[in-house]
């Protein structure tokens, strides 16, 4: 005789066995299906196009989309708006959520019907009576969980209710204004309504609300206090800087994704500028899309006619691929200065909520480190892409950088203008080439992807171009008393020309256009505005060089 507990563990592993049976019976009664990624490997489809039939084989799902342009194949660098969505919104359906009463009442049957079953395994044959009685008591049991749910969250949307009129009577109060209220006031006292019912149910903002009282003057509190925030996805603040994300990025995608058409007569309408992909989405409070101006587009229309109407020696075909060129730059334009413009009215709109959810906050300093603090967070998934829409917008400039850098990459600084004592007769192989360190740190601008971060970096670069100078030019005059510069106003731009020249780097012309757009308003008279134009004028100078005169001028100049 074998003992009970080992008939019970007997039993048990026939039932396990017998499940396993079942399940595999069922699996083998359905048809396989075939893979996914097999199906994309092997299948393709043709497509009609107004050039001809073209084959397009369906390839497995890559982490890009893949845009098909005149010019063949080619794999978009950036992730398409719905997938960019998603990773935004990730975060925030990562975190902890409270399940609701009828969601605990259908996890709570899901383990009383668990139990039902292990239970009802149990039995011996020939217990109908018992199997019945079992089965009515967790239908009785699962229903009563059910109704008692249902009514505790039918109270507690009460409550919600409730508290959400009382909020919003508070935020009206504190929009009270005469007259008509726009939609993006309104749109505000929604979001204010939905910062106190958050700050309702958390307890952190009360708590740095208190240590900024106790600390008004400490403006690290404030950055401390923007970051706090910005790691709780599910404050409205953080929503709101999600969504707005989104928008610019969905403006951006059709611009930056696929190559701008260069043939004839094809033109793009994803350039054109009266063609608007947002028409048949939701609008929102970025309005920076241009409309169709009538008189303009006659106006168009007769200069293209126009161009069949030439002198024998012209070429149509040319002059037509030329105009086609200029209406999509034209285009691009006003599109980057929509968005540009969007991107404002969002930074704006996010620190007005910051401001209004921490009154403390409500002074020029705290108020500027508020806004660094928010362009922290809101540029970097979004400058790679509107970093591309600067440099489709400005590539006839880089292409001018470009062609004097190949031309011009081997120019002394005394051919670039740079006075002889401010750079060494003869340099030693370890050090490199003059202003060396200068140049590496220039290149770091293209790495970062935050405007202030970018302006910081070239403001390094100035005060290491100041220190090189006066290296230099101490080691020439070790004799001369000390001065307070070594160089001047009229010695920096050649000097930082010459770096500028040896990071070989076209986009740093669309970077300076960028962040001529974006920095802050106060920077512009300070230290930093003064670095930035300066390296404006210093990529000017090197765009021209190619052009021919300017260099070979200056070299005779010195020689």
């Amino acid at each position: 005789m074998m003992p009970v507990e080992v008939q019970k563990m007997l039993r048990l592993a026939e039932q396990c066995l017998e499940r396993v049976k079942s399940f595999a019976g069922k699996m083998l009664e359905q048809p396989p299906a075939m893979p996914t990624q097999t199906i994309l490997s092997t299948s393709s489809s043709t497509t009609a196009t107004p050039h001809g039939t073209s084959t397009v084989s369906l390839e497995p799902p890559t982490r890009h989309r893949r845009v098909l342009s005149e010019g063949g194949r080619n794999a978009s660098p950036f992730l398409p708006p719905e997938i960019f969505q998603k990773l935004q919104t990730a975060e925030s359906e990562e975190t902890k959520k409270e399940l609701t009463p009828i969601e605990e009442a259908s996890r709570l049957n899901q383990k009383l019907k668990a139990n039902f079953e292990v239970r009802l395994a149990r039995l011996p044959p020939g217990q109908a009576t018992q199997k019945t009685s079992l089965t009515l008591s967790l239908q009785r049991q699962m229903m009563e969980n059910l109704i008692i749910a249902k009514a505790r969250q039918d109270a507690l949307q009460r409550k919600m209710e409730e508290r959400r009129l009382r909020l919003q009577e508070e935020a009206n109060r504190r929009f009270a204004a005469s007259g008509t209220v726009t939609p993006e006031e309104q749109e505000l006292r929604i979001m204010y309504a939905s910062i106190l019912e958050y700050e309702q149910d958390h307890d952190w903002p009360k708590l740095w609300k208190a240590r900024l009282k106790k600390n008004p003057n400490d403006i690290s509190q404030v950055s401390g206090l923007v970051s706090s925030l910005l790691s709780h996805p599910e404050h409205p603040v953080v929503k709101l800087l999600k969504k707005l994300q989104y928008r610019i990025y969905d403006r951006l995608y059709p611009l930056v994704s696929c190559c701008p058409s260069h043939g004839f007569p094809h033109l793009s309408t994803s350039l054109s500028p009266y063609h608007d992909h947002n028409a048949n989405r939701e609008e929102g409070p970025l309005s920076g899309t241009p409309t169709l101006d009538t008189e303009d587009s006659f106006e168009d229309l007769e200069q293209f006619i126009n161009l069949f109407d030439m002198s024998p020696r012209s070429n149509p075909r040319l002059e037509m691929e030329s105009y086609i060129l200029d209406l999509e730059d034209c285009a691009l334009k006003e599109h980057l200065s929509g968005i540009v413009k969007d991107i404002h009215n969002a930074i704006d709109q996010l620190s007005s909520l910051c401001l209004l959810s921490f009154e403390c906050l409500n002074t020029a300093v705290a108020k500027d480190q508020c806004v660094a603090s928010l362009e922290e967070a809101f540029f970097p998934p979004l400058w790679s892409p509107l970093l591309a829409l600067f440099r489709k917008v400005h590539r006839g400039r880089e292409l001018s950088f470009e062609t004097s850098v190949k031309l011009f990459r081997n120019a002394t600084p005394s051919e670039l203008g740079v006075a002889s004592k401010l750079f060494p007769k003869e340099t030693p192989v370890h050090r490199g080439y003059p202003y060396e360190s200068a140049v590496v740190e220039l290149r770091l601008i293209c790495k970062e992807l935050c405007p202030q971060r970018k302006l910081d970096c070239i403001v390094r670069t100035l005060r290491l171009i100041c220190a090189c100078a006066e290296e230099y030019s101490s080691l020439q005059e070790p004799d001369a008393p000390p001065r307070t510069a070594a160089i001047g106003a009229d010695d920096l731009l050649p000097i930082l020309s010459y770096v500028a020249l040896h990071t070989e780097q076209p986009q740093l012309v669309s970077e300076c256009a960028a962040l001529e757009e974006f920095i802050h308003e106060g920077y512009l008279i300070g230290e930093e505005g003064y670095c930035l134009t300066s390296l404006q004028s210093a990529l000017t100078y090197v765009e021209s060089l190619h052009s021919g005169g300017v260099l070979q001028q200056q070299s005779a100049t010195f020689t």
